[in-house]
């Protein structure tokens, strides 16, 4: 039987299931090419990431397709309940890139407090011959330690950052109407383990009290932050987004920066992806990476072998 990894796979995943008699091919097949691709060759097995779709088309016209696989948390590229409804079967892996996320999130709080997104753009420019005005510019930063993090949404990935914030020295509230309380378990190198207990703050306390969010929710209709909420926050307070694009008003951040409410904001994600607005791209207080919160080699192991696991036990 034929896996189709559109997206890529890791080598683990791969060797796991070649060991389980599956053909894995991960040429990568242009979106407008994959029905025909998929039926010249058979493919049962169908994995991608964010990149490749899978939609009731796609799904139609390729009878062979038993599975669809999402590399990852988020299946909005995926007609899941279509596919299931023709007999497909829909995986992900919702836990094996939790914690990458996490430390991503962290990238861009550490990187936003001391302006290094901002310094490691103008050091190339300007470090020989204005150091001393730079260091001047970068010389206000803050600690995160005392400081509170928001966490919209409180599933695998809000707890992870929730573990780091608490690491940090970091005051935790969340928000997830899903999750009434929760026991965040905190395990340490040596075997220790500390667990805290949260309950679920309403929205706007969240706002208020929160000198950084952080969003980790699927992709939906409306914004969660948008121009009313960016008012509720503190003065100076700063958003990362590492969830999905479309869940902030990317308008409204980016006057909320120049209007000197917002400090700064990290993004993985965009509204319009792979396209981001210019203004976005090019906003000096935006720190920005291209939607590589998964994008680590423990991550890619660890979903390419639970892929493996899935389908084995599925197709076999």
């Amino acid at each position: 039987m034929k896996i189709l990894a559109n997206d890529g796979i890791s080598q683990s995943g791969i060797d796991a299931l070649t060991a389980s008699g599956f053909e894995v091919i991960t040429t990568k097949v242009a979106q407008e090419q994959l029905e025909s691709y998929i039926n010249e060759h058979q493919i049962v097995g169908l994995l991608v990431r964010s990149a490749t779709t899978a939609r009731k088309e796609l799904i139609d016209a390729c009878p062979s397709l038993k599975l669809i696989g999402r590399g990852g948390v988020g299946m909005d590229n995926i007609d899941v309940d279509y596919a299931r409804n023709k007999g497909l079967s829909v995986i992900n892996t919702p836990a094996a890139s939790s914690a990458s996320v996490a430390e991503l999130v962290f990238a861009h709080l550490y990187g936003g407090v001391r302006f290094l997104f901002d310094a490691n753009r103008n050091m190339p420019l300007d470090g020989d011959t204005k150091f001393k005005n730079l260091k001047k510019n970068y010389a206000g930063g803050v600690e995160l330690r005392g400081k509170t993090m928001g966490i919209i949404g409180f599933g695998r990935i809000g707890r992870e950052v929730a573990k780091i914030a608490l690491g940090v020295g970091m005051k935790v509230l969340y928000s997830d109407s899903y999750v009434e309380n929760a026991e965040v378990p905190l395990e340490f190198y040596d075997g220790q383990s500390l667990s805290f207990s949260f309950a679920h703050h309403e929205l706007d306390d969240v706002l208020q009290q929160s000198d950084f969010i952080s969003l980790h929710v699927p992709a939906q209709k409306g914004y969660v932050i948008g121009k009313a909420e960016i008012a509720k926050m503190k003065t100076g307070a700063a958003i990362i987004n590492a969830a999905r694009g479309g869940v902030i008003d990317e308008v409204a951040i980016v006057d909320a920066l120049e209007a000197g409410k917002l400090s700064f904001v990290g993004l993985d994600v965009f509204e319009n992806e792979p396209t981001p607005a210019i203004k976005v791209l090019m906003n000096d207080r935006i720190s920005l990476s291209p939607h590589i919160g998964a994008a680590t080699k423990e991550a890619q192991d660890r979903i390419g072998t639970e892929l493996a696991t899935q389908i084995t036990s599925i197709l076999k």
